[in-house]
């Protein structure tokens, strides 16, 4: 039996969710080959929820795979219809790559200058914002500052 062990209610959920994905992993008459349960293992870390077409024409064979899939995958076998096999394995979490003490980069930002009259095209100019600076109502860039607090709310706060 695999490992992962599955409500009714969760199965129904997986197979709905797999009813429009196509299949990522297709086994040929070689069978299950070593290079089938890697690519298999690889789609199921990339994606959790798989979809693998069997070109096989022999039903207990076809059950066989499923089972033997999910079972050395350490997935759960959601659903065996015609030559589809579904299976599904959480996804494993995702390291954080970003550092605490990192400030926002630069972007590009579109600032529409309206004319006066009205009776021409507003010009759009890009602008590249950097972490430090913010656009102020009138489409210039300022320099952000830190925000000034009171000598008298800080004595009377200690």
């Amino acid at each position: 039996m695999a490992s992962i062990q599955l409500s009714p209610s969760q199965r129904k959920a997986h197979r709905a969710a797999a009813h429009h994905l196509d299949p990522v992993v297709a086994i040929g008459g070689d069978g299950l080959t070593a290079a089938v349960r890697k690519e298999a293992d690889a789609a199921l870390k990339a994606h959790g929820l798989i979809k693998v077409r069997v070109f096989s024409d022999d039903r207990e064979a076809r059950e066989a795979i499923f089972l033997d899939l999910a079972e050395t995958l350490d997935a759960a076998p959601i659903q065996h219809i015609g030559k589809l096999l579904v299976l599904w394995r959480p996804l494993p979490p995702k390291g954080s790559a970003e550092r605490d003490d990192r400030m926002p980069g630069p972007r590009v930002v579109k600032i529409l200058k309206f004319s006066k009259s009205g009776n021409h095209r507003p010009q759009v100019k890009k602008l590249t914002v950097r972490g430090n600076e913010r656009v102020t109502t009138g489409g210039m860039i300022k320099r952000a500052k830190k925000r000034v607090t009171s000598i008298k709310k800080g004595a009377s706060q200690r």
